[in-house]
């Protein structure tokens, strides 16, 4: 995006640090930093939250999708004749500045603020009226022009942006786990067809089940990663609605009744995403419901993904008294005592993820329900978890995919021959001699060290060639296809 002629280019250097303008809010008077965009209630917020140490500028799409918000709101009051065609370009060129990234350092205020997200709000309406000034060429904090409240803010509410920004942040950051998602599920179909006609032994409750493929064992990890980004893109759907137009409590005091709808079609064409007003503005105030969902859809993909890496980690287990089945690229030494000692440190990373998004779970569900009345005043920390929550995931199932499972080779001998000399074939004898007589051969064959197949060919109740079509790993595996 580019600023429209005329428009200072902006300079992050202006000024200098130790100089200080001084502000005033309800409750008096403040020095400001010159230099800084932010004004005085971001200033007070810097002082009130000294709490995580985690700026809201750590979620730069948080940033991103105010400026979208703030954006619209600016093209629908100046339709409605709320704001000059002036003071909306302005505002439109600072917004392209925020978007573009260019002033994420002006976002200090601690991701874990009160004030349901006021201060973040105000953050962004200080710094788009500071940056709209210097482009036409007037003081920060000289707000005569351009009033952080009463222009940027312009029929709106904290209680209206700060979800819709959330929203389209949240919708940023599951476009990209959704990828990382399919990525992850595409490296295990590729390893599945590399492997389909490689025969192993399934296992339940950890103890030898029934044959089947390698590639089975890597197609199912496809077909629930899969089925997770389903999930996920459901999820896009509900969180684009919004309560943009609801102001305070959802009602529309101090907005033109008009605004509600003009501003959802600017968002949505500023955006590209197809945003619908809520029905209900006043539940929607209130409702966290979509990011509840959110969270559960989330913490499903962690699910699998947990459950994946426990799999990988057991099937490599070794290299001489676990598993063994598969094998995975060495990244590292594994031991700083045990010479040559390689470790599934990739799937334990991955598995320390899936742990820190299940507590993330926690806390959005908590967070969600501990609202009261009109509001949720923990809108904040819930937003923080699912966007933390979000980037852990995809940066684990990147991880996962070109750290380990791309480089996956299988021990395509040792997984025949367990399938072949398993008890557990008798279970395909049941049609010929009965459950009874398949468990008697199944005993002799452990107590005696043989496969079922040379017992039951020794005892002669069943041809030969029968025992060799019923028997056969590769055959049984395939039984349901």
């Amino acid at each position: 995006m580019r600023n429209p002629d005329g428009v200072r280019p902006f300079d992050p250097n202006t000024g200098d640090n130790r100089a200080t303008r001084t502000e005033h809010d309800c409750i008096g008077s403040l020095p400001v930093p010159a230099k800084a965009y932010w004004g005085i209630h971001t200033q007070r917020a810097i002082e009130n939250f000294p709490i995580s140490g985690i700026p809201v500028s750590h979620h730069p799409e948080l940033i991103r999708a105010y400026a979208l918000v703030k954006q619209a709101c600016a093209r629908a009051n100046a339709e409605l004749g709320g704001i000059t065609q002036t003071q909306c370009r302005l505002i439109d060129a600072a917004c392209r500045d925020l978007y573009d990234g260019r002033l994420n350092d002006q976002f200090p205020v601690d991701v874990l603020q009160g004030g349901a997200g006021t201060s973040t709000n105000m953050n962004v309406n200080e710094v788009i009226a500071n940056r709209a000034l210097e482009i036409a060429g007037h003081r920060r904090g000289d707000y005569r022009l351009i009033h952080p409240n009463d222009t940027v803010n312009k029929s709106q509410s904290t209680n209206d942006t700060y979800p819709a920004a959330c929203r389209l942040a949240l919708i940023f950051a599951l476009r990209r786990l959704i990828r990382s998602g399919e990525a992850l599920a595409m490296s295990f179909m590729a390893l599945s067809h590399r492997t389909d006609h490689i025969v192993k032994l399934g296992r339940t409750q950890l103890q030898d089940a029934v044959p089947m493929t390698f590639g089975q064992e890597f197609g199912a990890y496809h077909s629930v990663l899969c089925d997770d980004v389903r999930q996920l893109n459901a999820e896009i759907g509900r969180l684009s609605t919004v309560n943009l137009g609801g102001t305070a409590i959802g009602t529309g005091i101090c907005a033109d009744p008009r605004f509600r709808e003009t501003v959802v079609k600017h968002l949505r064409y500023v955006s590209g995403i197809c945003v619908t007003a809520a029905k209900d503005s006043i539940a929607a105030t209130s409702d966290m419901g979509d990011f509840v969902d959110t969270s559960s859809a989330m913490k499903r993909m962690a699910v699998h993904l947990g459950k994946i890496a426990n799999d990988i980690r057991l099937l490599t287990s070794g290299p001489q008294a676990g598993l063994v089945e598969i094998h995975i690229p060495a990244r590292q030494a594994g031991s700083s005592i045990m010479p040559g000692k390689i470790n599934p440190v990739i799937p334990e990373s991955v598995n320390q993820s899936v742990f820190t998004v299940m507590g993330m779970d926690t806390t959005v569900a908590f967070a969600s329900e501990a609202g009261q009345l009109q509001l949720n005043a923990f809108e904040p920390v819930v937003v923080h978890s699912l966007l933390d929550g979000m980037t852990i995931l995809a940066h684990a199932m990147d991880t996962l995919r070109a750290n380990c499972v791309d480089g996956i080779t299988v021990n395509a001998e040792l997984g025949r021959e367990r399938a072949e000399h398993s008890a557990s074939l008798a279970t395909s004898l049941n049609g010929y001699v009965g459950y009874e007589e398949a468990v008697r051969l199944a005993k002799k064959a452990l107590a005696e060290g043989r496969s079922v197949h040379d017992v039951a060919v020794d005892e002669g109740r069943i041809r030969k060639e029968i025992l060799d079509d019923v028997l056969d790993p590769l055959k049984l595996s395939r039984l349901g296809r």
